[in-house]
């Protein structure tokens, strides 16, 4: 399966490089593109710093155009919270997209989306801050209208960027759980 992986607002950590890493191993051909010109954060504020100075119209460019070059054999779309808003822009976008995998983030589901019984994987965490169950049920019953077939995964205790080693978000039993899932996912596809 060939796999095009957003990272998060803190940009490409050693952790998004471990998660394509771990899909390699499984026989998965990933593309890691880095929307952040190299730049990292130590925090989710110093990221969203860099993402506000970017400019989202631009990230979104950066994204079609680390996309495209990969997309016509049909690319399974996978992103880390900010990167998951991109996988599922360009996911349903993507006539051609084989799968999404969202991990610890979703996005807005535009009223017309149709993406004809399109697997869709979600990890969140549970509570998660940035991912409420008002909002989480509502993508849920949007992503069902526009006919994705969604599996959502909720993780309780877990923080939101849980599958990070380097954040005080990271619980490992969780993240373990979400790979296993995630692979057996990716595998079914």
């Amino acid at each position: 399966m060939e796999i095009i992986l957003f990272h998060s607002v803190y940009g490409p950590r050693p952790a998004v490089h471990a998660a394509a890493d771990r899909l390699r191993a499984a026989g998965h051909q990933v593309h890691v593109p880095d929307l952040y010109d190299g730049q990292t954060a130590g925090t989710a504020e110093e990221g969203t710093a860099i993402k506000d100075r970017i400019g989202w119209d631009e990230l979104v460019k950066r994204a079609v155009s680390a996309a495209a070059p990969h997309s016509d054999g049909g690319l399974v779309y996978a992103g880390f919270s900010l990167g998951a808003a991109f996988a599922q822009m360009l996911a349903m976008a993507d006539e051609k997209t084989r799968g999404l995998l969202l991990l610890h983030g979703t996005y807005d589901v535009p009223e017309d989306a149709s993406v004809g019984g399109l697997p869709v994987q979600l990890h969140v965490a549970d509570p998660d801050p940035f991912e409420p169950d008002d909002w989480l049920n509502t993508w849920y019953l949007q992503m069902g209208r526009a006919g994705a077939d969604v599996e959502v995964h909720r993780y309780r205790g877990a923080g939101h960027l849980y599958t990070d080693p380097d954040l005080a978000d990271h619980e490992a039993e969780a993240a373990e759980r979400t790979w296993a899932t995630a692979l057996a996912f990716l595998d079914s596809l």
